[in-house]
């Protein structure tokens, strides 16, 4: 008998419920480049009339829809909470995985194998069946609880959540509070991320005396490169001697890589120009003042006319405040204590629909509900254990009742 046959014969008509949507959804291939969200749309317009809550849909650009499934409070006027997930995924090399990456099959073990089932799929999903949940036991929120299924956040964000938040129809929400993605862990701790590092892309030009390979001339490109690349490398070592190995700790320092080195033309030239992209993390405690200040001493420091190229830069964006001055954390906090929660906060190393939401004035909290889970965001063989998605869903259903209640 399968894991599911099993499933199906003791779970209640709840956790039935839960599972089939959570299968559904994650069947439907929502991956870059040119992502058909259509089926998504149709998906969470049923789940919205099946649980009784008001369905908006809002384009800010073709194609890219924002969904917003609201559950009206009692007294609609107080600030709103904002519960967030995204509906597109990365690509899967399907000849590499266990099982097909949008079939969504189960283990023996009650493993679901499927391309977002840990990014984020799952607490969309969650999200509705905690409502559903609190819904059949007639629970009165004060609060109104919007859950919003956004675009594009695997290709930046811009073109959903980074567009939303600027819209009028998010200004009408009055987000007060917000839950976003977390990080699953492979112990019993559950992560709280309550800012994240700013990403950077920055394009290094060494300009440098040409010529015949055979000579050694003065004032080369690669000598200049070779002077940015002894930078980079003491900084690597000293972010990793700091960090020592400690995921936890990959938020509160600068992480850099060098990803493209491009020159010359013939093995026997010496390059006019190496250009070499690198890639900087910077957590909130480092500005992008500093670090582009930085930058341009090392280039002085390389030689004559090496610059900084500022390719890509994100906006930096505040943290959320934990302490008692956070009305929504203390209901978040109270009540991980009482379901003897292991939280621990951190700064989410990797970027998140959260910034916008931050830089927007809302507070936001990083948190999937995923413990005794092996990370596999953008890997081969994602998976998400039933067991642990259903626990989510129970976990989601006090937390929405508190933070909505504060």
């Amino acid at each position: 008998m399968s894991f599911l046959d099993k499933f199906n014969r003791n779970a209640s008509e709840f956790d039935k419920t839960a599972l089939e949507n959570f299968l559904c959804y994650l069947r439907m291939p929502t991956v870059h480049p040119n992502v058909d969200y259509s089926s998504c749309v149709k998906f969470l317009r049923e789940q919205a009339k099946s649980l009784g809550l008001i369905f908006n849909i809002y384009y800010y650009h073709t194609n890219s829809p924002v969904v917003v499934l609201t559950w009206v409070g009692s007294e609609p006027h107080l600030a709103s909470i904002l519960l967030n997930s995204h509906m597109d995924v990365v690509n899967a090399n399907e000849k590499q995985w266990r099982y097909k990456p949008f079939d969504a099959e189960i283990d023996k073990d009650g493993n679901i194998y499927a391309r977002g089932s840990q990014d984020t799929k799952s607490i969309g999903i969650q999200y509705l069946e905690a409502i559903r949940r609190l819904k059949k036991a007639n629970v009165v929120l004060p609060r109104s609880v919007h859950v919003i299924f956004v675009p594009d956040e695997e290709i930046g964000g811009e073109r959903g959540m980074g567009s939303f938040v600027k819209s009028i129809e998010f200004e009408e929400l009055n987000v007060g509070f917000a839950l976003d993605e977390g990080t699953p862990t492979e112990d019993d701790e559950f992560l709280i991320s309550y800012g994240e590092k700013s990403a950077h892309t920055v394009v290094i030009h060494c300009p440098g005396q040409t010529g015949h390979a055979s000579l050694l001339l003065k004032d080369t490109a690669g000598e200049k490169l070779h002077v940015i690349l002894s930078k980079l490398h003491e900084l690597r070592v000293e972010s990793d001697k700091q960090i020592n190995g400690r995921l936890k700790a990959y938020g509160e320092y600068i992480t850099v890589n060098v990803t493209q080195i491009q020159g010359g033309t013939e093995p026997n030239v010496l390059p006019s120009e190496i250009k070499m992209t690198v890639n900087c993390r910077l957590p909130p405690t480092v500005s992008l003042k500093h670090w582009n200040k930085m930058l341009d001493a090392w280039c002085k420091e390389a030689g004559d006319d090496v610059w900084a190229e500022y390719l890509q830069t994100s906006l930096e964006a505040p943290v959320t405040i934990l302490d008692k001055s956070n009305k929504f954390w203390v209901a978040f906090k109270n009540t991980a204590k009482d379901l003897d929660l292991n939280l621990v906060t951190w700064i989410l190393p990797g970027g998140s629909d959260s910034r916008y939401l931050r830089r927007a004035g809302v507070p936001a909290l990083g948190f999937s509900p995923m413990r005794f889970t092996k990370f596999r965001l953008h890997e081969v063989n994602e998976h998400l254990n039933v067991k642990i998605f259903l626990e989510g869903i129970d976990i989601y259903s006090k937390l929405i009742t508190a933070i909505a209640s504060a």
